[in-house]
């Protein structure tokens, strides 16, 4: 599976953008998918995660400001952030973990990044 994210940018404090990730290859194997984020000098974290049913679980500083969902016809990840602070400035990566078995029957488990996508928050 790849995954391309987009939507990245530079916004001013209290303003909003949305984060999308494609995904591609075999899509149909996906079962979770998230969004983490990387500010300078800091490790990377899980910013919102969204499962193949539908349930979503947030890192308590975006809590009520971020809105993570996924279209399964579009093969697309989104994550709406509203209310932007400038400690959201950080590069935003989306990951898919899933599974599937080869023509063997061998299961495999696999989990994919995409390239990362810069927000900025200026105060």
């Amino acid at each position: 599976v790849q995954l391309q994210a987009s939507g990245g940018g530079l916004v001013q404090a209290g303003g909003s953008l949305t984060l999308s990730c494609a995904a591609s290859g075999r899509t149909s194997s996906i079962k979770d998918m998230a969004w983490h984020r990387q500010a300078p000098g800091k490790e990377r974290e899980l910013v919102a995660g969204i499962t193949s049913g539908g349930s979503t679980n947030y890192v308590n500083s975006v809590k009520g400001r971020f809105t993570i969902s996924r279209d399964n016809a579009k093969d697309t990840l989104y994550l709406r952030m509203n209310s932007l602070k400038p400690e959201d400035t950080a590069v935003y990566y989306c990951r898919a973990t899933g599974g599937y078995y080869t023509d063997s029957g061998e299961p495999v488990q696999f989990g994919s990044w995409g390239q990362g996508t810069q927000v900025t928050v200026s105060s």
